[in-house]
């Protein structure tokens, strides 16, 4: 058993030489011991109260939790803003017990400081590095994900949640393709098997329903031992890029397709000429009138081509005009006539005055209307299995749209040819068209916020439905 005195020596010596301040003060808050790391802290305790010593004040505190402790016994821990011996600022927890007689009175409390101003000032730091990382993360352009092994979503970026939403703790192919299952090839799966940086390319959806071409680069994060515990998966948005790509392809195709087209056109001219000289030569009137008539359809030819090559490759602002749709479908109509004449072409017209207004572009969706009743035209021209052709132009209502059919019975079309007229750079022309035409009018058609449908059987004829609602939409372009 330890000596009495020896027990004593003990205490005292674990009280002096604790690293944290320890002293104990009475109930008029005067300090009656102290430890050495006390000492050292605050300056001498003799004659001094604690209020005096821990914060350099001349009155109690306004909250003083010691005088709480003195009247209700509690063990109470609070942290406090002080100031030490030399005059520095420092913040620290004191933890105050109460010492209490056998007779159940709390004569003195001993309270305890431990000095945190090191540890908050690291803390402070942390929690700012924190927070610019975080602004980084979220402020970067792109989009930035962090998944698990299951493809769950950790983390994401402010961009990102603006345009695929708050998605956090589900699957990342959930959310980008509005898939099942995992997407193959997975970069983040390539990654997680080979701790690399991996890049790939893909298409995503965003929640408004837009189709986003991105570049995604994934990175791995490792844990304190270098195991990868997730995967950073970064992703720029390159849709300017991939239509700008796209725009230059077309652009090429457009060329090719002009030559061809111009090459057509001049031998189709070229015959012409050579049929009106050789019938000027011969005075065989015949012969001139069938060059003649050569010429003719090639320079119109021409004159489509480039029209054709105008609304394509020209950005045209939209002109809208509020018009009466029976004055538009009989000018169009007026227009075509003659056409129909020289093609031996019956051209029936159904036009009702329907009531009401619509606005369109006018210029727009006139050339629309004629570029599709020429190619009714057309595809009589080239029918030789009967010897009558005709087309039907008809004006009607629908609800709020205006409808505009045109029916032909010339070669119609198979399915394959039907799924790809209003295709970019599509012609059933040969090297006499550029494929421009129905491409155009299907785009001047959806920019009206209408459709063109088309019913067509190989070798009986086609139908083209044109519905246009009575209110132009804003912000129309042709490019």
């Amino acid at each position: 058993m330890i000596p009495e005195q020896v027990d004593n020596w003990i205490r005292e010596e674990i009280f002096d030489r604790v690293p944290v301040s320890i002293c104990v003060i009475d109930r008029d808050f005067g300090i009656v011991k102290a430890n050495e790391y006390f000492r050292r802290k605050f300056g001498r305790i003799r004659g001094r109260r604690c209020y005096e010593a821990y914060k350099g004040n001349d009155a109690p505190c306004d909250d003083c939790r010691a005088m709480k402790t003195f009247s209700d016994g509690e063990v109470r821990v609070t942290q406090e803003l002080g100031i030490d011996r030399d005059g520095n600022h420092i913040l620290y927890v004191v933890r105050l017990a109460p010492l209490v007689e056998k007779d159940g009175s709390i004569p003195y409390i001993i309270e305890m400081a431990t000095d945190i101003t090191e540890v908050k000032f690291l803390q402070n730091q942390l929690r700012e590095k924190q927070e610019r990382y975080r602004l980084l993360f979220d402020e970067v352009p792109c989009y930035i994900t962090i998944q698990d092994r299951d493809f769950k979503l950790l983390e994401t970026n402010r961009m990102f949640k603006d345009h695929f939403g708050d998605h956090k703790g589900e699957h990342c192919y959930e959310v980008y393709k509005q898939r099942t299952e995992q997407c193959y090839p997975c970069p983040v799966a390539q990654t997680f098997e080979d701790g690399k940086v991996n890049r790939s390319e893909m298409v995503v959806t965003s929640k408004a329903g837009d189709t986003i071409n991105v570049v995604s680069y994934t990175a791995p994060i490792r844990d304190a031992a270098g195991d990868i515990m997730a995967v950073m998966e970064m992703s720029t948005d390159i849709t300017q890029i991939r239509q700008l790509q796209s725009q230059l392809t077309s652009l090429g195709l457009l060329i090719g397709s002009i030559s061809h087209g111009i090459k057509g056109l001049l031998m189709g001219l070229d015959g012409g000429i050579y049929a009106m000289e050789t019938g000027f030569e011969k005075n065989d009137q015949q012969k001139i009138a069938k060059g003649w008539e050569m010429v003719k359809r090639n320079v119109g030819r021409v004159r489509s081509m480039v029209l054709d090559i105008l609304y394509y490759a020209k950005e045209r602002a939209s002109v809208p005009e509020t018009i009466e749709a029976h004055v538009l479908a009989g000018e169009v109509a007026e227009i075509m006539r003659p056409k129909a004449t020289t093609f031996n072409i019956v051209f029936n017209t159904d036009i009702h005055d329907i009531s009401g207004d619509m606005e369109v572009d006018y210029k727009a969706v006139r050339s629309m209307l004629v570029n599709i009743i020429e190619n009714a035209f057309e595809a009589c021209r080239v029918d030789k299995e009967k010897t009558i052709h005709k087309v039907d132009f008809i004006l009607r209502e629908s609800g709020n749209d205006v409808v505009f059919e045109i029916v032909d019975d010339g070669i119609g079309m198979d399915r394959d040819t039907r799924n790809k007229i209003f295709t970019l750079f599509f012609s059933t022309k040969g090297t006499s068209g550029t494929g421009l035409g129905l491409f155009i009018s299907n785009k001047i058609a959806r920019d009206h916020g209408g459709s063109i449908e088309v019913e067509s059987t190989l070798g009986k004829g086609s139908k083209f439905t044109i519905r246009l609602p009575r209110d132009m939409p804003s912000a129309v372009s042709y490019d």
